[in-house]
């Protein structure tokens, strides 16, 4: 979240902010309830002033009584402001970070493409679409997965499952030779992460999964686990910043989220994912963002496909972003490109909420920056390998860099 002061402070930026990332706060209510809990929160400190000094001496029978009332407006108070934090909170949570000045402003269609990479495949033969492909090859079942989980799961089967264990070693190979630590993550987290982060695990709009009589929830993606692997905690980056490269399941519910661009693989309920992530110093957050972009270039560039690069529009960034990349692939699909990896520099915003800092030169505390980009995925990522390399007679060529993995060069019936 953005710091009080901030907002106060810069009330007019954040207002034209607010409206480029197409969010609505109740202004007039945001900055009566802080005046509310400012002046509660006054009279709740001198009445505990009060019955501290009093308790310090053998009260009066006089004394008593009154110590017995101020006691029970201590009560009043104190419930009053943990109401008043309650609904101010709903409404700080929900104001958005501020936005890189280079970001386009607009919606979903308003990206810019920052480049395109690799040559776009030229088929002698019809192509056919990854679902009817693995189909064939006998490497997946949406029907069995539906009967036994629900619409949009699914059993991998034979190559299928080498295939994404050989992207996930893939991913790893290449993120830890560029420092980054290996970790494998819960699949669950508590409530608080999953804000702190900026998921919402509640309401009718969230997309995740919650376990009943918990407080725990399934995770979307590691970056809600590795944010809560360093909450309330003081960093020493007297060695360099704290990268991470952390594998989990990942569960989404996708509401609303069916249709033809979200045919089989594309968009599913459970997935691996490999995601990067970095805590660091804020003078240094922007150039580890463009770190990460080059990582995730590298490794779709070890895969000799047709890609592009977009810098995501203002009203398509999720809260806690500050900028975010997407990389988007060919698939055939589509005839044109979709998303598989993004990268997103999230500057103090979920570090706030988590209580994650770090000291700087002159021994103060400040928050540090965090950033998270996907690595690999088992969902999206065998989709357009599978797309961009099949061959006429329905095998599937396996990208060199995946070979020695599968220890095999093509998949077929």
């Amino acid at each position: 979240m953005l710091d009080i002061k901030f907002i106060k402070d810069n009330l007019e930026n954040v207002k034209q902010n607010c409206l480029k990332r197409n969010v609505k706060i109740d202004w007039d209510k945001f900055l009566q309830l802080d005046k509310n809990r400012l002046d509660n929160l006054t009279k709740l400190e001198a009445v505990r002033n009060e019955r501290n000094q009093k308790s310090k001496s053998k009260p009066s029978p006089e004394e008593i009584e009154k110590m017995k009332k101020l006691g029970e407006e201590e009560k009043i108070l104190d419930q009053r402001q943990k109401n008043i934090d309650e609904e101010f909170k709903q409404i700080l949570t929900a104001i958005p970070n501020m936005t890189h000045p280079e970001t386009p402003i607009g919606g979903e269609s308003d990206y810019k493409v920052l480049g395109v990479y690799g040559k776009k495949p030229n088929f002698s033969f019809e192509t056919k679409d990854h679902v009817e492909i693995l189909e064939k090859l006998d490497l997946i079942d949406f029907e069995r997965g539906a009967k036994t989980s629900g619409a949009k799961f699914y059993f991998a089967k034979n190559d299928l499952v080498l295939l994404n264990q050989a992207i996930i070693n893939y991913g790893i190979e290449l993120a830890t030779k560029a420092g980054f630590t290996l970790i494998e993550t819960p699949d669950l987290a508590k409530r608080d992460i999953l804000e702190g982060i900026g998921f919402n695990p509640r309401g009718e709009e969230t997309q995740v999964y919650n376990i009943e009589n918990s407080d725990l929830s399934l995770i979307g993606s590691a970056e809600i686990t590795i944010g809560g692997f360093h909450s309330d905690e003081i960093l020493d980056f007297s060695d360099g910043p704290k990268k991470y490269v952390a594998i989990s399941h990942c569960f989404r519910t996708e509401a609303g989220s069916y249709g033809k661009t979200s045919k089989g693989l594309y968009r599913v309920h459970q997935f691996t994912k490999l995601e990067l992530f970095v805590f660091c110093k804020p003078e240094d957050s922007e150039k580890y963002h463009e770190e990460i972009l080059n990582l995730e270039k590298e490794i779709v560039d070890g895969l000799d496909v047709n890609y592009r690069v977009i810098d995501i529009p203002s009203g398509d960034l999720g809260g806690p972003a500050y900028r975010k990349y997407d990389i988007e692939a060919f698939m055939t699909m589509h005839n044109d490109f979709g998303e598989i990896t993004s990268c997103s520099n999230c500057t103090d915003y979920q570090a706030r909420r988590l209580n994650i800092k770090y000291k700087d030169e002159s021994g103060k505390n400040k928050f540090v920056h965090t950033l998270n980009g996907t690595a690999v995925n088992t969902s999206r990522w065998p989709l357009f390998i599978v797309e961009n390399y099949q061959q006429a007679d329905g095998s599937i060529k396996i990208p060199k860099v995946l070979q020695k993995w599968m220890g095999k060069k093509v998949i077929k019936k």
